[in-house]
């Protein structure tokens, strides 16, 4: 992949020339001496990243940021100001600014700041690849990143090669299960065949039967004069996904089961046997071998649907993609409802990693799309997570004195808790050899929180 562009706006020659020599080797650089130049060159050429000096002669910095921002809100800009000035920072950070440096620079404090803006830009870059990648091959698109899904992803290209093997999807309610379902038929040699969704749960029992079989004229009371096709037979060739497979009738179970057995059925009211071929995905959040125990679901249809199982993980267990999957949904609503949404802040990212996520993708789609559809961009912050109650603490209940009984009283001087980070981000990379994943899932936070804060601290 091309290198990322930088842009360094500054009148002081000495700091254009020693920017552009410590960072070259990571970055193509580009140093202009005022605001309007810099700007005319972003008519023919747009950085990844601009270093926008504050205290520049004509158009200061400041006025130049609003006009990046408003022309180009996809460029990240990080401000550089001769002296901490607390209310020109404010200011900077209002108008979109994603941080600022202090002159002198400290290049070890600005490589770790400009590193973890163009997170944001490599994240949009590939959500971006992924996105154009599934329109060109007509592929749902499913983020992949933590090492639980992508061991599910594995299972399903393997599983995908054969055209009608049953699959059993097992995981929580929002997880993706239809997406896993859908994943299987287009990388399956049945990709050009249908693939029809039913969710059994959302269809009378006495329904059902019919619908998956079809019917013939007056079958029964209310039938259709022409009689009517089931959704075996509409999926031919393709995929039928029975979502809520747990809430088959009898009835329907034992018709399910025969015709996963021979590919056989007949319709309701029929003497005459058909037979089809098409392959038979379901998926369910329910514990089938505890409903077997019932008796409510039948132990040999259990056999015949779970040829392959293949289970989910709940988004607590794949946190690394929390972020990945919530900016592409930024993506895909911004588009939906025309509004131009194009990243995450750093504390909205770290906000929505550590939330509990009871809902799964589902929840976490939800929430951006009230986002979206409530802010007007071009960027999801804590505020706007913190009115639908995403990373807001929730209040310290109150405690009859009695209770704390047995707890060593608080230190006076108070604790240092930058301090026992950093000594707990220590002793995992040491755990972990170094490995910062693996040192990641040993605190139960994401790779890119974790590789935040490291390097904020400074840690080796």
């Amino acid at each position: 992949m091309n290198r990322f562009s930088l842009f360094v706006v500054d009148d002081e020659e000495s700091i254009r020339k020693g920017l552009s020599f410590s960072l070259q080797k990571l970055y193509r650089i580009s140093g202009f001496p005022t605001a309007e130049t810099a700007l005319q060159a972003l008519a023919s050429e747009r950085p990844n990243l601009i270093l926008l000096d504050v205290g520049l002669p004509a158009m200061t910095g400041i006025e130049a940021l609003k006009v990046i921002r408003n022309a180009y809100p996809e460029i990240i800009v990080i401000m550089v100001t001769a002296f901490e000035d607390i209310q020109t920072v404010i200011a900077a950070m209002k108008l979109g600014a994603y941080d600022y440096v202090v002159k002198p620079i400290q290049m070890d404090a600005l490589k770790s700041t400009i590193s973890n803006a163009l997170q944001t830009v490599r994240m949009r870059m590939e959500i971006q690849a992924m996105q154009e990648r599934a329109l060109c091959e007509n592929l749902p698109c499913f983020i992949a990143e933590s090492d639980a899904i992508q061991d599910v992803m594995q299972l399903v290209e393997r599983v995908a090669k054969s055209p009608d093997a049953p699959v059993l999807v097992l995981g929580e309610s929002g997880t993706g299960k239809e997406l896993i379902a859908s994943s299987i038929h287009y990388k399956s040699p049945n990709f050009r065949g249908p693939f029809i969704a039913l969710n059994c749960a959302a269809i009378p029992g006495e329904l059902l039967e019919s619908e998956l079989f079809g019917y013939e004229k007056g079958a029964f009371s209310g039938a259709a004069a022409s009689g009517k096709e089931g959704l075996v037979e509409k999926a031919a060739g393709g995929t039928l996904f029975l979502d809520e497979v747990a809430d088959l009738s009898p009835e329907a179970q034992a018709k399910l089961l025969r015709f996963l057995e021979s590919g056989e059925y007949y319709r309701l009211g029929s003497t005459r046997k058909r037979q089809v071929r098409t392959r038979v995905v379901s998926a369910t959040n329910k514990d089938l071998e505890a409903l077997i125990e019932q008796n409510r679901f039948r132990r040999d249809l259990f056999y015949r649907l779970s040829v392959i199982k293949i289970e989910v993980p709940s988004l607590t267990r794949r946190r690394e993609d929390i972020v990945p999957i919530a900016s592409h949904f930024l993506v895909e609503l911004g588009r939906k409802y025309g509004k131009r949404f194009n990243e995450i802040s750093r504390d909205a990212r770290e906000a929505l990693t550590r939330h509990s996520w009871k809902g799964n993708v589902r929840e976490l789609r939800n929430v951006i799309e009230r986002c979206v559809l409530i802010e007007n961009g071009p960027e999801i912050t804590l505020s706007a997570l913190a009115a639908q109650g995403i990373g807001v603490a929730p209040p310290l209940a109150e405690k009859d004195p009695a209770e704390t009984e047995g707890f060593p009283p608080l230190p006076e001087q108070g604790i240092d808790f930058e301090a026992l980070e950093k000594h707990y981000i220590r002793e995992a990379l040491q755990r972990a050899r170094g490995n910062d994943r693996q040192a990641a899932r040993l605190l139960g936070m994401s790779y890119y929180a974790f590789r935040y804060r490291r390097k904020q601290m400074n840690i080796s």
